[in-house]
């Protein structure tokens, strides 16, 4: 199994951060400094930081309502990451990102194989969003935010848009670029109040309170990992 894959798998972190790890020079096998593209064997003594990787009973699956101002990186030094926000006494990490100034559901794991089968947007997995911006919303604006916008470098994908109230609208993208919603409503002179995130696949917010977070229910993984067509390797 290659490094980076052995170390997401035991829930310490995903594997793009055991890539910086493994170049920073702070992950061995065996004793000595492991290099990108290493594979570990049974047997092998994989240390980090010099300790021991403790592989977990368990996967986790947890559902957060991310207040703003709460930053998801797993960065333990950048003050209000979402981390140390969390407070759970197992190795997690974000699946994904929610902006600082944004607020909402975002998913939590120590199975850093689910994550690309999340994120990847070819697989074209929903992700529902409540907009309210700074002036009353318009049949062209909801038109043009749904036909795709001229962003940066790329045009984003046809979405489902749809009026909730004067200022207010509801949008179910398929792809996650960076502050996306943002400059979509940037580009037809709106700016955000407010950015909601309220559904992630079948993962709903509901009513969890403004800061707190659950574990994902059984009926909900199933779900998810029959539309993902995954099945959780045992830890």
């Amino acid at each position: 199994m290659r490094i980076n894959k052995y170390i997401s798998e035991t829930g310490f972190c995903s594997r793009r951060e055991a890539d910086k790890l493994i170049e920073d020079g702070k992950v061995t096998i065996n004793g000595r400094v492991a290099v990108l593209g290493d594979d570990v064997k049974g047997g092998d003594e994989v240390l980090v930081n010099g300790m021991p990787l403790n592989r977990k009973k368990k996967h986790i699956y947890i559902a957060l309502n991310k207040p703003v101002g709460i930053t998801c990186t797993t960065e333990r030094h950048v003050e209000g990451n979402i981390i140390d926000f969390v407070g759970h006494p197992e190795r997690i990490f974000p699946i994904g990102r929610l902006d600082k100034d944004s607020d909402g559901l975002i998913l939590l794991t120590n199975d850093g194989d689910i994550v690309n089968r999340i994120l990847r947007s070819e697989y074209n997995h929903e992700k529902e969003y409540i907009v309210t911006v700074d002036k009353p919303i318009t049949k062209e604006f909801l038109k043009g935010m749904a036909n795709g916008v001229k962003i940066d470098d790329y045009v984003t994908k046809k979405c489902k848009v749809s009026p909730v109230g004067s200022h207010v609208f509801r949008i179910i993208l398929t792809e996650g670029k960076n502050r996306q919603i943002r400059k979509m409503c940037k580009s037809f002179g709106y700016k955000v109040r407010r950015l909601q995130r309220i559904r992630i696949m079948n993962i709903k917010l509901g009513d969890l309170k403004m800061g707190r977070w659950r574990n994902l229910t059984k009926k909900e993984l199933d779900e998810l990992f029959r539309t993902l067509k995954y099945r959780p390797r045992e830890l």
